[in-house]
C-alpha cells in the first residue's frame, strides 16, 4: 500500500505570538519539516509560541521528539510556549510517553 501521509503547517502572526496549527500525520518523513518551520520562531523569545494540535490526525515517536525539543528550547530561552487544542489520540499518547508534564510546566510558565 502506498500511502501518502499529508502534513501542514499554517503559520499565524499575532502582536504577542506565533501560532502554528499542524494539521495531518506528522511521522518521521514530515519531522525535519516541523522543525525547519518552527526553527525561526524558537528564538524569538519576545513572542509566544503556540502550538495548536486540533488538526493533527497522527503522531509517532519522531514528531513527539520534536515538539519536546521545542518545548526544551524554549524552556532554556525561558521563552513562552503552548501546546493547545490536542485531540484526545495525541494526549493519550503524550500522557503515555511523559509529554504532558512537559506540556504543561511550560504553559504553566508562562510570563
Amino acid at each position: 500500500m502506498n500511502r501518502q501521509h499529508v502534513f501542514e503547517i499554517e503559520k499565524e502572526a499575532t502582536a504577542d505570538s506565533w501560532l502554528l496549527h499542524l494539521k495531518g500525520e506528522l511521522d518521521l518523513s514530515k519531522a525535519a519539516e516541523l522543525r525547519a518551520a518552527a526553527d525561526p520562531y524558537v528564538a524569538d523569545t519576545g513572542r509566544k509560541l503556540i502550538l495548536n494540535l486540533k488538526d493533527l490526525q497522527y503522531i509517532d515517536s519522531t514528531g513527539i521528539g520534536v515538539i519536546l525539543s521545542l518545548l526544551k528550547a524554549r524552556h532554556v530561552l525561558k521563552a513562552p510556549i503552548e501546546v493547545v487544542e490536542i485531540p484526545l489520540k495525541v494526549q493519550r499518547l503524550f500522557d503515555m510517553t511523559g509529554l504532558t508534564s512537559f506540556i504543561q510546566q511550560s504553559s504553566n510558565n508562562t510570563n
